[in-house]
């Protein structure tokens, strides 16, 4: 679980930014891990429902909504920055 220190992230030192508004944020490194899976699996899955012509078939969108709820319940701030 993630400690909360004078509103600064113990640990939160991987930079990532937001794709659409180019606001960054401060995570830690398990996090850093589980935004860009989230990331990656959004394109694994895009292709693989082009390539079967069906939009939302792929698995992978689990894995995606996994990774959205991960910070929604874990980090909700940078869930607010970075994902939303």
């Amino acid at each position: 679980m993630n400690k909360i220190k004078g509103g600064t992230m113990i640990g939160a030192n991987e930079e990532r930014k937001n794709k659409i508004n180019g606001e960054t944020g401060l995570i830690t490194p398990h996090e850093a891990k589980i935004h860009d899976d989230i990331f990656i699996n959004e394109v694994e899955a895009t292709i693989e429902d082009k390539e079967i012509g069906i939009d939302g078939h792929s698995k992978k969108w689990q894995l995606v909504r996994d990774g959205l709820n991960y910070f929604r319940k874990n980090n909700a701030e940078a869930y607010m920055v970075l994902l939303d």
